[in-house]
């Protein structure tokens, strides 16, 4: 039986790339971007030696560049979920990385496979970008979950600073400190702005923005109306916890009673890629008798295109708003 490697090469060199970029980002900043470290990413550039206003300077460049950035030709795809991401790579450092990869994957296509000049050059296009693209939209999900899974105890952390008599703007100051990352340097960038004159409801507002979340407009809120009208704010904050934690356990509720239809839904997507790939290794001369036909061209293309209405389909089936 003969075999072919072909696709099995394809598919290296694009997990390749997405270790090249992710090796890439941590060695040009170092465990100072990682979501998992214990001290936020405000501290540790404080504890380099850098002054505050130098801090909170690199991070709001960080937090606006991309966004800065959307005129670029198609880097508007790019620049929301590398907002959300917070990647710390400029707009042009990224597409002078998408540019290194989808050459460095050209070069591994050209030693590997026997593909025309054309179609090598395409392939290796849609490998760097395509996952310098699903890089940053994993980064995104994953900050927006920690964020959603932090912001319960953040907002507790509050409640308990201000009955024990701390101003709201200290209360900040404790979560940003006391938080990891990524909820504790957003808070410490807060924190910053307020100790140079900026008022906090606007910060948080444009943070709830910026991240396009709800709980964080539902703070942004409510500290925006105790500061106009007065009250009680730790026991507004204090609800508001609990209305946080109540809306996550459903949100994992629902995640988990939708769980089977989602994967079904994901294979029933990804089934006939793989055994097309399957076909490919195994057998590859499997279409050798059709593919010169006239009629095989467009038949190929309407199964491509029957098979991108199906995952589109099956994803909305799957995406239950709550």
């Amino acid at each position: 039986m003969e075999f072919s490697a072909t696709p099995i090469i394809y598919g290296a060199i694009f997990i390749a790339v997405l270790l090249l970029v992710e090796g890439v980002y941590l060695v040009a900043f170092g465990k100072s971007i990682s979501l998992n470290a214990r001290v936020n990413r405000r501290l540790a550039l404080l504890e380099k030696g850098a002054s505050r206003e130098q801090v909170l300077e690199q991070l709001r460049k960080e937090m606006t560049q991309h966004m800065n950035a959307k005129s670029i030709p198609l880097y508007a795809i790019l620049a929301d979920k590398a907002q959300k991401a917070n990647i710390a790579f400029s707009p042009r450092q990224l597409i002078m990385i998408m540019l290194a990869l989808s050459a460095l994957a050209y070069v591994g296509l050209s030693v590997g496979t026997e593909a025309e000049t054309g179609v090598r050059a395409l392939v290796a296009v849609a490998m760097g970008f395509g996952g310098v693209y699903m890089w940053i939209n994993s980064k995104a999900k994953k900050r927006l979950s920690l964020i959603e899974e932090q912001l319960p105890d953040a907002v507790e952390l509050m409640v308990r600073s201000l009955r024990v008599g701390h101003p709201f703007s200290s209360a900040i100051g404790i979560v940003a400190k006391e938080v990891p990352d990524p909820l504790g340097t957003e808070f410490g960038i807060i924190a910053d702005e307020a100790a140079y004159g900026r008022d906090i409801a606007e910060s948080l507002k444009a943070l709830a923005e910026r991240m396009d979340m709800q709980d964080l407009r539902f703070l942004a809120v409510a500290v925006s109306i105790q500061s106009q009208s007065g009250g009680n704010l730790a026991e507004v904050l204090e609800g508001l916890a609990k209305v946080i934690r109540s809306r996550f356990k459903l949100f994992r509720r629902v995640k988990a009673i939708t769980a089977e239809a989602k994967w079904s839904g994901m294979f029933l997507s990804a089934f006939p890629i793989v055994a097309l790939v399957l076909i490919q290794i195994l057998k590859p001369d499997y279409y050798d008798e059709v593919k010169e036909t006239s009629v095989f061209i467009p038949a190929a293309l309407a199964v491509g295109t029957f098979l991108v209405i199906n995952v589109i389909y099956m994803k909305i089936m799957v995406n239950i708003k709550v």
